[in-house]
């Protein structure tokens, strides 16, 4: 065999031997290309990615999941099996086998899809990252979190996820920081703009659902605390009354009883004061009435704001539930 040949040959050995590398290098270009080809992502998925801003990288990650928002409880939940235990309502099975969000329809929670959409792509995004990119935006995260991080919903939520899924908490602190949080440092912001062009409007969508609760739950806490003074007010007015109607029941009595014994002077003196004290007993009891019926009328307010929370959480309540046999 010529020079030449010899040459050949060996190149082609270390192609061959190359080959393997070069496909593992290349297996996320590969696999994507794969998931991708022939896809048209649906009109109502591509509004998502749009209204979350998403990058082409962000959309990229977004799409490769074939995402579908579906409004049957019992699909999503087949889809879904396991509940997702914070606002956010979908899933996200890796690597890149599928993005799944409930299609809430009450307008009170407009908004919840799309910051959904976006806490599930940045979990695809969690998932590329290297050993070393996932080392350094750990650090960050934490770094917020346990210095910086002052909201009290967002830090139960992750008390949560430490509960529930103590082996995915990164995974879903990158999620939810970066939909939820809307005061990030620079560091971070700068890393998230690689999946949002403004991720202000995530947070915004966030805020506008979550507004749904905490203005009711906000109201509900106030009111509360207006029908324990007015109960603890009605009380001491019935008391009151009680005491009154004890001294009239009493000079009624001493009155009857100077009457009946024909000393009219002094039933005539102690007429007048009586009648002041019935006046103001029925003056006191018409206002313990009106007390009551604006106390009333408050729980009622109150039970209404209750009954709607209770639609709201009904409208992303997910548990299948049992059917009935003919």
């Amino acid at each position: 065999m010529n020079t030449i040949g010899k040459a050949v040959k060996y190149l082609l050995a270390l192609a061959l031997m190359a080959l393997p590398f070069i496909v593992w290098l290349k297996w996320n270009a590969l696999y994507d290309w794969y998931r991708l080809r022939g896809y048209t992502p649906p009109a109502n998925i591509v509004q998502l990615a749009r209204q979350d801003t998403m990058t082409s990288k962000g959309q990229h990650l977004f799409y490769i999941n074939h995402p579908l928002l579906l409004s049957s409880v019992s699909d999503f939940r087949q889809d879904c099996p396991e509940n997702e235990q914070t606002i956010v309502l979908g899933c996200y099975h890796p690597p890149e086998d599928g993005i799944y969000i409930y299609n809430v329809s009450d307008s009170d929670l407009a908004g919840i899809q799309q910051v959904t959409a976006a806490h599930e792509m940045l979990h695809g995004a969690y998932g590329r990252l290297s050993s070393s990119q996932k080392a350094s935006v750990d650090a960050m995260l934490n770094d917020f979190y346990n210095n910086d991080e002052h909201n009290q919903r967002i830090i139960d939520e992750i008390n949560l996820y430490k509960k529930t899924e103590p082996n995915s908490v990164m995974d879903e602190m990158h999620s939810v920081l970066g939909t939820e949080e809307g005061d990030l440092p620079q560091p971070l912001e700068n890393y998230y703009s690689q999946y949002f062009t403004n991720r202000q409007a995530v947070i915004g969508f966030a805020n506008s659902y979550q507004a749904a609760f905490t203005s009711r739950t906000n109201q509900i806490n106030a009111d509360d605390a207006q029908l324990a003074t007015m109960k603890q007010q009605i009380t001491n007015q019935e008391a009151s009354l009680q005491s009154q109607s004890a001294q009239i029941n009493s000079d009624r009595a001493r009155l009857d009883g100077e009457k009946n014994s024909g000393d009219i002077a002094t039933y005539n003196a102690g007429v007048d004061n009586f009648n002041d004290e019935v006046n103001k007993y029925n003056a006191d009891y018409a206002s313990l009435r009106a007390q009551i019926t604006a106390y009333n009328n408050l729980v009622a307010a109150r039970n209404s704001i209750a009954a709607e929370i209770q639609t709201l959480d009904n409208a992303i309540d997910t548990r299948l539930t049992t059917q009935s046999a003919q």
